[in-house]
């Protein structure tokens, strides 16, 4: 088993961009990077994703991680490690995907939501965990599962988190997070997903500030 450590980061928080095209991506992702966003998701149901991968690739320096969300087969991977990304997000635990992604040098990140889906990822060599939706299990729904998983494992919440409620999570040790639309909405401007980047940032700022 092959277990791709996740890198160091003064934020773990991956901005995911549903929906973008790759016309909008320099503008987007180079914002986002400006802002201070090191981890940039950009999923596979977005148009012509893998030509926005190789873009922001292209534009992010070597300490920012770029890769794909989605991601359902090993075929993906194989497109993604084309591309260039190096991020290997998916909704669900595929033994097979994690395991060709940890072999590519990939950090992985599989979705999970139960103890048997995250023992299971786990196994397969996962870097971390996507808890989803995190909004249904919240932070004591996590951490419950946290208990029996391996140490060494990143934990991360996706859905339903924001800027509102960071505080709520940090407080449970809980520190890495996906967000979606409450930073970027198809079709949305770079100058308004920059402010909306601004806000997460100075919100989670707070978020750690708060329980030290």
């Amino acid at each position: 088993m092959t277990r791709i450590p996740f890198p160091s980061m003064q934020r773990p928080l991956v901005a995911i961009l549903r929906g973008i095209k790759p016309e909008e991506t320099e503008a987007i992702v180079g914002g986002l990077i400006e802002t201070g966003f090191t981890a940039i998701e950009i999923p596979l149901n977005s148009p012509d994703p893998f030509r926005s991968i190789e873009t922001a690739v292209r534009l992010a320096p070597a300490d920012c991680l770029i890769g794909a969300g989605t991601v359902l087969t090993v075929e993906d991977v194989d497109a993604l490690d084309a591309a260039g990304g190096r991020l290997m997000v998916s909704p669900n635990v595929e033994p097979a995907v994690i395991e060709a992604a940890a072999a590519r040098g990939m950090v992985t990140l599989p979705g999970c939501f139960t103890a048997t889906e995250a023992l299971s990822a786990a196994r397969a060599g996962a870097t971390g965990l996507k808890f989803f939706p995190a909004s249904v299990l919240g932070p004591s729904g996590i951490n419950a599962i946290r208990a029996v998983l391996p140490k060494e494992l990143v934990i991360a919440a996706v859905g339903g988190v924001s800027d509102t409620n960071f505080e709520d999570y940090v407080k449970g040790g809980i520190t890495a997070f996906g967000l979606g639309s409450s930073l970027y909405k198809a079709g949305m401007s770079a100058n308004e997903v920059i402010r909306r980047a601004r806000v997460t940032i100075e919100a989670y700022d707070r978020a750690l500030e708060a329980v030290r």
